[in-house]
């Protein structure tokens, strides 16, 4: 099949979630047969199509403004794929599908991946809300395909849209455990010596809880946070209030042997998210044996389980209390094989890309007119 993936940033790159995603199913839907193309955001001169691990790549012009910058490369991209002949075009997050009925205006299959519903996060207001409500409604009116993450989202598209959806949850490449090398030379950081945050510094991911409920308590571990920053208020604030505690590292965007450290070593993974797709970093904590701790919205704790603990979300004494019982409670190591199996078994990415070929197929089928009341 020839596959067109749009709504990422950049290819390849791990510095989020849908890129993760894309990164790992463009690479494994090629080295399958099938011929990939991924849009890219920002033009380069003289490196606007190429091709990279066996992908297609294609560098669509767009704003740097954070407000225009989804908005005009997923049009523009949705043009762009108008022209060729695709058989699926995959829409990832609920932003960038605003233009996907173009592409149904145009007889194109599309496909869209729901990695969460943005609009809830504190982050978005106004006219970024109610595109992100714009494009979750172009989604179910209009995709061939609308793929979910997690239960809970399964439901809120059956009970709002009428709209029935699939659910696949993402897969992780397994972290096998890695002693302590780069961060003990570079950050200083020994084992169980720290707490763990990997993701966006960004109001809806919760750093800002987790960094208020760490300076609640005395604790001997360290707090690391390791994820891009961003040139915000927000952004500045926070490291601000990071460089202000000698406890506390920034790391930057981490990636490869430096990353599978911080996994391996971490006394614990904290996940404070105000809302979630389905966090990639939780499943990498957990596929190397790690303990986390976790809001309690729905997509975090029907993955942790019986395997890590949780606290009320947005509630930084709760966070506080939960940091501290989790780190004066002895890790239960068989526990933690078993969180290992049980991430292997049920986040494999052979199964999810099987799945996800299935689901092209299905759309395929689809016949132009009311698709999205159809079984495939």
């Amino acid at each position: 099949m020839k596959i067109a993936m749009i709504g990422h940033k950049d290819f390849p790159s791990r510095s989020g979630g849908v890129e993760v995603v894309v990164y790992e199913l463009s690479t494994r839907l090629a080295a399958r047969g099938h011929e990939v193309t991924v849009y890219n955001r920002g033009r380069q001169k003289g490196h606007n199509a190429y091709l990279e691990q066996g992908v297609r790549v294609k560098r669509v012009f767009t704003f740097k403004k954070q407000i225009l910058n989804a908005m005009v490369y997923s049009f523009l991209a949705t043009f762009d794929t108008i022209f060729h002949d695709f058989d699926v075009i995959h829409y990832h997050a609920i932003g960038p599908s605003v233009p996907l009925f173009l592409a149904k205006l145009f007889g194109k299959h599309t496909v869209c991946t729901v990695h969460g519903l943005n609009w809830r996060s504190d982050k978005w207001g106004g006219f970024a809300s109610f595109y992100l409500r714009l494009g979750e409604k172009v989604a179910a009116r209009f995709a061939d395909e609308v793929i979910v993450l997690s239960e809970e989202e399964k439901e809120y598209f059956m009970k709002k849209y009428k709209r029935d959806s699939i659910l696949i949850h993402n897969a992780v490449e397994r972290i096998a455990p890695v002693p302590c090398n780069v961060i003990r030379e570079k950050y200083g950081l020994e084992k169980d010596s720290y707490i763990l945050y990997v993701g966006r510094i960004s109001p809806e991911k919760g750093p800002q809880d987790l960094l208020e409920a760490y300076q609640k308590l005395r604790l001997q571990e360290r707090l690391v946070l390791a994820g891009p920053i961003p040139e915000t208020e927000f952004g500045k604030e926070m490291i601000r209030k990071i460089d202000a505690d000698p406890r506390v590292i920034r790391t930057g965007l981490v990636q490869g042997q430096e990353l599978a450290e911080l996994f391996s070593n971490c006394r614990l993974f904290v996940l404070p998210s105000h809302t979630e797709g389905l966090s990639l970093a939780l499943l990498e904590a957990m596929s190397c044996g790690g303990r986390c701790l976790v809001s309690d919205i729905p997509a975090n704790t029907v993955i942790t389980g019986q395997y890590g603990a949780e606290f009320e979300a947005e509630n930084r004494d709760s966070l506080a209390a939960a940091l501290s019982k989790e780190l004066t409670t002895p890790k239960d190591e068989v526990l933690l094989k078993q969180e290992m199996e049980y991430v292997k078994e049920n986040f494999d990415y052979d199964a999810v890309i099987e799945w996800h070929e299935d689901v092209y197929k299905c759309a395929l089928n689809r016949k132009n007119e009311k698709r999205w009341e159809q079984n495939c």
